[in-house]
């Protein structure tokens, strides 16, 4: 799903890391439409490969994995949570709490920057 919209090469996508990263993934009428994973380093978990269907963007899957991510980051004793948002979706990291920490900087063609949430 995201390699193919994105235009990101799968081969940059593998980065060896799944087996020991948290996959959290949303469901709607027994389909997957949202995903991401969450890799606990200490007090910092580092979230990425955030992916939500087109058919169901502005309704919440994005909000609700992201509450997801602070939960299961919480239980794993990280404090914070980063990620690299594209800058076209940074809307969805905002409301979520997420404060931008870098400027913007491309990673596949895409801009992104840092943004990081403080856990309570």
């Amino acid at each position: 799903m995201f390699c193919v919209e994105q235009g990101v090469d799968e081969k940059a996508d593998r980065d060896g890391r799944d087996h020991e990263a948290e996959q959290l993934v949303a469901e709607r009428g027994g389909q997957v439409v949202g995903t991401c994973r969450l890799l606990i380093e200490g007090d910092l978990a580092r979230l990425g490969r955030m992916a939500v269907s087109r058919d169901v963007r502005g309704q919440g899957v994005g909000g609700l994995l992201l509450d997801q991510a602070d939960r299961v980051a919480g239980e794993h004793g990280a404090t914070r949570i980063q990620l690299h948002a594209q800058v076209a979706a940074r809307g969805v990291y905002d409301r979520a709490g997420y404060r931008q920490i870098s400027g913007v900087f491309v990673e596949e063609g895409i801009e992104h920057l840092t943004m990081e949430k403080r856990l309570a």
